[in-house]
């Protein structure tokens, strides 16, 4: 007898897949209707959205044109549930038709490789992009709280081979990864509490920013590479723009390094979300946590 997990699961996948169903340009629509109606309706998170915006590009842009990229944020994170419905209709034959590489994956040969990306365009799509690059993707990921859906999203992720590793206790697999020659995905543009992360610089302001990947870095000597999979102009596809290898700063002062490592994370990030400001998740208070240590850390 199915539980009422397994009937909330399939009712779930059952109506991202009804949203895959719509042509793409009908998608691109009903988004932009969706969007709209969030952004005149949810007053916390267009303020939110508003604020990091100005923030970031204050000094660059006018009001008008922030409230215009704002407006496309709230768009395109709707059109993010149409892509993951789309995405169930997908087949491995279908992967050259919409999506691209920039580059292939670089790096110091008989290593894993460690990449970095973000909320930036659809990084659920990371997993076609680890398979189309031949690479087997370990996902490093915080578990959702409400199961059916946690199974929904686990099941997409792995479809095309990607593994998914829970960020408590991780440090054990993200090791066997690497020696394994395999890749593994870290998202690093999130806030986080002072005594999880340094501050270095985001566009112009000090923001919290996981210790993670710098830390496994040092420890490995694994290749760091930049990946972010953009909506591609037209709508029609996506593009992975992967970068070359971020070099390694070890001077053998830890906690230095790790901080300087974590700012050239922070620049390739920043990049990124400069040629596609419209892309990221400005609706996340990326700057909530301030400068704050009562007594030294020893990380």
């Amino acid at each position: 007898m199915d539980t009422l997990n397994d009937i909330a699961f399939r009712i779930i996948e059952k109506f991202f897949y009804l949203l895959g169903s719509l042509p793409r340009k009908q998608a691109h629509h009903l988004s932009e209707l969706l969007g709209r109606l969030w952004f005149r309706t949810d007053i916390r998170h267009r303020r939110v959205a508003l604020d990091n915006l100005t923030r970031a590009f204050g000094g660059e842009k006018g009001p008008a044109e922030i409230e215009g990229i704002a407006r496309r944020v709230f768009k395109n994170i709707f059109l993010i549930m149409f892509e993951i419905g789309w995405c169930l209709h997908l087949r491995p034959d279908d992967f050259n038709k919409y999506f691209k590489l920039q580059n292939r994956f670089s790096g110091n040969t008989g290593k894993g490789v460690l990449i970095l990306t973000g909320h930036v365009g659809n990084w659920e799509m990371m997993p076609i992009v680890s398979a189309i690059a031949k690479h087997t993707a370990n996902v490093l990921y915080r578990p959702m709280d409400y199961v059916p859906l946690e199974r929904f999203f686990a099941q997409n992720r792995t479809r095309f081979g990607a593994k998914l590793v829970s960020k408590d206790r991780a440090l054990l697999r993200v090791f066997k990864a690497l020696k394994r020659q395999e890749s593994v995905v870290m998202l690093l543009d999130q806030n986080v509490g002072w005594h999880k992360g340094v501050f270095v610089d985001f566009f112009g302001q000090r923001a919290c920013t996981s210790y993670g990947l710098a830390f496994i870095a040092l420890k490995t000597g694994a290749p760091v590479v930049p990946v972010f999979v953009v909506r591609d102009a037209d709508g029609g596809g996506f593009t992975a723009e992967i970068g070359p290898e971020i070099p390694l700063v070890k001077t053998g002062d830890h906690q230095k390094d790790l901080e300087e490592n974590t700012q050239r994370y922070n620049d390739a990030l920043e990049a990124v979300i400069r040629r596609h400001p419209d892309q990221w998740f400005w609706v996340h208070r990326r700057w909530k946590t301030r400068p704050y240590s009562p007594w030294p850390r020893d990380i």
